[in-house]
């Protein structure tokens, strides 16, 4: 049995005319680190909404732990953790009151799941007398990630947890959702961070309410159907206005310090191109795809924009 399961869920705002989650359908195994990514407005909050029971989906079902996420409303809420992508605990508290705050809601305490949390907690130690709302972002971060493991649960949704984190805090987030996986609970993430897909075991990617592919970040990378390239000329916009008016070109966008681009011809068909446009400077060289080339390729298939607008 499956931890997470969604069956052709669609939710909408305003009536009807907002289309926020559109027709989606996945599963979570147990154990597993499953990321949704995609970009903000995509659906990912409303779906965590919906799977920790605090919106009611228009159509279709789904369960968390086997319990449906509407008639077992009560048990679900007891057996998941909940990290909202805002923080969300009472800043007016102090590290240690929240935390017992949280673990009297869910009638335990701190000492009974503590090896649970111990990893996390020891680096706010020294702080648990400070008030929530003076913490840096990393340590709001940690004190919300202990709020939400207090009770042990079965199932950890994390929604947009790295958001407006420096990156060292980053880092430190996954390496601790790596320990939590080993203790055997299930994780379900959400990021617009495109690099974090790559620590998760599957990934869906999510545009626009619909999820657009789901399959481990591995397969997601060698399902990249064309050859990709790195271009670069001290001409940069103009190199990707004239790469993007060439003939040949299928995808071109700005990616770090090059362009990357994917072509329907050979590589010399481009070379000379660039030749004959006066590029006497340029770079032109293979580069493998990463999770984000192909969200972006997923992107204008599902707009259907063709190749050259983007």
């Amino acid at each position: 049995m499956s931890a997470i399961t969604l069956n052709n869920i669609t939710k909408t705002y305003n009536k009807g005319s907002i289309l926020a989650v559109d027709d989606v359908s996945f599963s979570v195994e147990k154990g597993e680190v499953f990321g949704l990514i995609g970009p903000d407005g995509a659906g990912k909050s409303t779906i965590f909404r919906m799977l920790t029971t605090l919106l009611v989906a228009d159509k279709g079902t789904a369960t968390v732990g086997g319990y449906d996420v509407v008639k077992d409303y009560k048990t679900i809420r007891t057996i998941v953790g909940y990290m909202p992508g805002r923080f969300s605990l009472y800043q007016d508290l102090t590290v240690e009151e929240n935390l017992n705050f949280f673990a009297t809601v869910f009638s335990t305490t701190i000492e009974e799941n503590y090896d649970l949390i111990k990893d996390i907690y020891v680096q706010l130690e020294p702080f648990k007398d400070r008030r929530a709302g003076k913490l840096s972002g990393g340590m709001k971060q940690k004190l919300a990630l202990c709020c939400a493991l207090i009770h042990k649960p079965e199932v950890l949704f994390l929604d947009e947890p790295t958001t407006g984190v420096d990156v060292v805090s980053r880092k430190e987030f996954w390496e601790m959702l790596k320990r939590l996986k080993e203790q055997g609970i299930t994780i379900l993430v959400s990021t617009s961070y495109m690099d974090e897909a790559t620590l998760c075991d599957r990934i869906g990617l999510i545009l626009n309410g619909k999820v657009l592919s789901i399959a481990t970040p591995e397969n997601t990378i060698q399902a990249y159907p064309e050859k990709l390239y790195a271009v670069k000329s001290k001409s940069m916009y103009k190199l990707l206005n004239d790469l993007r008016s060439f003939q040949g070109t299928i995808n071109c966008y700005t990616f770090g310090e090059y362009l990357h681009l994917s072509i329907s011809c050979s590589e010399e068909d481009v070379k000379k191109y660039l030749n004959e446009k006066g590029y006497n400077d340029f770079v032109f060289k293979p580069t493998t795809p990463t999770v984000e080339d192909c969200f972006i390729r997923l992107l204008k298939t599902e707009n259907g924009n063709g190749n050259k607008d983007k």
